[in-house]
């Protein structure tokens, strides 16, 4: 059993050691890199796996995708004239790829590297719901493969740390255990998974493409497509989570001899205070609305806002801390894998309605502009659908008869409203893709459980502070009020961070 660790143990533990990071250019990645850089600086050396053509625009995707960023400013203003120096020393760009065995290095750099690797992260990941079965399994199956195979070339590694999705379990119902994913299981009755079988339909399906002498555009449609029938066809939503789950029956299934750690996070949002509070990147399932009713061009969406909102906020800073934690632990019980359920609705559960309260709550508190002319506006408030049958109905009074009224009346009058008739068949569709993408999560009836997290939170020392009063790794979602979070931290950073 493991006693109590203070913040100064967790900082020591990665003092000294040299950290191989994958998708450093990612959301997590960035606020991994920061993290450490920041509370250790005497972390011996960052390698982050970067895909580039060479060393120079490696460098260079570092300098603008990821120091180059928000986040690091308070890193910038502690280093002052000497951050750029710091930075040469402390991170080394590797010139790779994980869908490549060796990650694509020549035997010279991969020796020199394994020697020299004492913690492996790994949150490489492509995390498009929609993305060509290729594409997806080539870097959340296959790359999982390949860094766990480097993994075990390297003597002195101490910990190896995979970022998975709490939603690899899919649709399930009730309390979802802190569980592996045995090697063939699957979320529907009558059906076994064979990742081989899985390999040989994709290069088949490529060959079959290229036969044809397929255009890009349709050999893209026929991957994707082909991704998102096969997750349904095990019981999986999308591909995103599907691959993610096979990548972890890969990790389960290969002879693994070092510590490993899976942590699966749920709806991640922005910071909640350091370095930058609201601090995000890309759009997420629930940015969609904030997005879509600050410009009043999402009138409607499928959710139920009784159903609990699994977010986890990046206030946790969790993967420094686990990293640590199972280090520590391997030596006394060799238990070799752990898996974290990083989520809150277990803790301090948040329904959808808090978030719809607070967004409408800071618009009329603060009206964007979204008049032709730039004026402000009245907001109209959206409409929301609890059930799938219900917002299908609802679209094809609304949309679809409309729609086939106007189809009929150009056909009658030879195409006059063709291009008026594209744009509106393409924006239904678009609606009914996207809440069929999003259904899973806002309509999800699960409730993880975190008993493993929990173990962790009461390991640590309660009085982990700095001498400043500021947590280092502040992680517990107990103590968070999602609607202040919402209303004065994530909406603001929202609209502050995000990009069209």
């Amino acid at each position: 059993m493991i006693g109590e660790m203070d913040a100064d143990s967790v900082v020591g533990y990665f003092r000294g050691k040299s950290i191989l990071i994958t998708g450093s250019t990612g959301f997590l990645g960035k606020v991994l890199v920061e993290k450490i850089l920041r509370v250790q600086p005497d972390v011996k050396k960052l390698y982050l796996l970067i895909r580039a053509p060479d060393a120079e625009s490696a460098k260079l995707r570092i300098q603008t995708e990821i120091i180059g960023r928000e986040i690091f400013h308070v890193l910038k203003e502690k280093h002052g004239v000497q951050f750029n120096n710091f930075i040469e020393e402390k991170i080394c760009p590797l010139v790779g790829d994980i869908i490549y065995e060796n990650f694509g290095l020549d035997n010279v750099q991969l020796e020199e590297l394994s020697k020299d690797i004492d913690v492996i992260v790994n949150g490489a990941a492509t995390t498009n719901f929609f993305e060509r079965y290729d594409v997806a399994f080539d870097v959340n199956v296959l790359g999982v493969k390949h860094v766990c195979a480097f993994g075990a070339k390297c003597p002195k590694l101490k910990m190896f740390l995979h970022v998975s999705t709490a939603y690899v379990a899919g649709e399930q119902e009730g309390i979802i255990p802190e569980k592996p994913i045995l090697m063939g299981e699957t979320l529907k009755v009558g059906t076994h998974l064979d990742i081989e079988s899985e390999l040989i339909l994709v290069k088949d399906t490529m060959l079959e493409l290229k036969a044809s002498c397929s255009t890009e555009k349709d050999g893209r449609k026929t991957m994707k497509e082909l991704g998102f029938k096969r997750a349904r066809h095990f019981g999986w939503p999308n591909t995103y989570v599907f691959t993610k789950a096979m990548g972890e029956m890969i990790m389960g299934n290969l002879p693994i001899d070092f510590p490993v750690v899976i942590i699966r996070p749920s709806i991640i949002t922005s910071t909640l205070k350091e370095p930058l509070p609201g601090w995000m990147e890309g759009i997420k399932t629930i940015d969609s609305v904030v997005i879509g009713y600050a410009k009043q061009t999402l009138p409607f969406f499928l959710v139920d806002l009784d159903l609990i909102m699994d977010v986890v906020s990046l206030f946790m800073n969790w993967q420094p801390k686990f990293g640590m934690k199972l280090g520590e632990a391997h030596s006394e019980d060799q238990q070799v894998q752990v898996i974290y359920h990083v989520t809150s609705s277990m803790r301090n559960p948040a329904p959808y309605s808090i978030l719809w309260k607070s967004l409408f709550q800071y618009f009329n508190d603060n009206p964007p502009c979204t008049g032709r002319n730039g004026e402000r506006v009245r907001l109209k408030k959206m409409r929301f659908f609890s059930t799938v049958i219900w917002f299908k109905l609802y679209m094809a009074v609304k949309y679809m008869l409309p729609l086939e009224m106007l189809r009929l009346v150009n056909i009658a009058l030879c195409g006059v409203f063709s291009r008026r008739y594209n744009e509106l068949s393409r924006k239904f569709r678009f609606m009914m893709q996207l809440s069929e993408l999003y259904a899973p999560y806002t309509l999800f009836k699960g409730c993880f459980d975190d008993i493993n997290l929990d173990k962790l939170r009461m390991g640590m020392n309660k009085d982990n502070q700095n001498n400043n009063g500021a947590y280092y790794f502040d992680f517990d979602p107990k103590y968070i009020d999602w609607g202040d979070y919402f209303y004065n931290v994530h909406i603001p950073g929202v609209l502050k961070y995000t990009r069209d």
